[in-house]
């Protein structure tokens, strides 16, 4: 059942080429979803009725919905409408979406987390509220966030994997085209699963190591 060593010889460029466009599409959400989140994050927290409500909106429903069903609305659904995207393009916008909206609620509660004190020094020295966000309370905040960001980050990796239900030639989509020509399902399979993990596990280390950082830095 497992792979022979000529089988991953023959498979592995496949495997690589898929998995670099799972990295590929895993950066390009990250670089767009967590400044989304952001925004989202002071959305939800500003004082106007009408930015609260949309972006309360936008966060609810790119938790609420499945990663899945979103890639299939914009990549299935939005042609109904007149707008046509790529597969790639469509993974990412699902996926930033998606990284968007957790990651709002991440960062808006590690804001919150900030002591009120750090708000009242901010005005003490003459900051202004742009000024505050940008020098006192984003720095601080986004230490907090940052291992929970790493940790999401692994989730939307492996989430790529939902991207070959639009035909993405990522690396479930390769691992699929394989067994469909050699009829040996699992075996590529087997090797798309360790590829998956010999990213995940090391990335999973690295946010435990943060996470102590963190927690060190906190005790200070």
């Amino acid at each position: 059942m497992l792979p022979s060593y000529e089988e991953l010889s023959a498979w592995l460029p496949d495997l690589l080429s898929g998995l670099s466009i799972s990295l590929q599409v895993t950066v390009l959400s990250l670089l767009i979803g967590i400044p989304f989140g952001l925004l989202l994050a002071l959305g939800v927290l500003a004082k106007s009725r009408l930015t609260k409500i949309l972006a309360l909106f936008l966060v609810e429903v790119g938790r609420g919905a499945p990663a899945l069903v979103l890639l299939q609305f914009i990549y299935f659904g939005l042609p109904t409408s007149g707008l046509t995207l790529g597969s790639f393009t469509a993974a990412v916008i699902a996926l930033a979406w998606n990284t968007g909206a957790y990651t709002s609620e991440i960062i808006r509660a590690s804001l919150q987390s900030i002591p009120h004190g750090q708000r009242e020094a901010a005005v003490a020295i003459g900051l202004n509220r742009l000024d505050a966000l940008r020098y006192v309370l984003l720095p601080q905040g986004l230490r907090v966030a940052l291992p929970a960001l790493l940790a999401f980050s692994i989730l939307i990796f492996q989430g790529t994997s939902l991207c070959f239900t639009i035909a993405l030639p990522e690396l479930v989509s390769r691992a699929y085209e394989i067994g469909s020509n050699t009829f040996r399902y699992f075996p590529a399979l087997l090797a798309a699963g360790v590829l998956y993990a010999s990213i995940s596990i090391p990335a999973a280390l690295l946010v435990s190591h943060v996470e102590k950082r963190a927690g060190s830095y906190a005790q200070r």
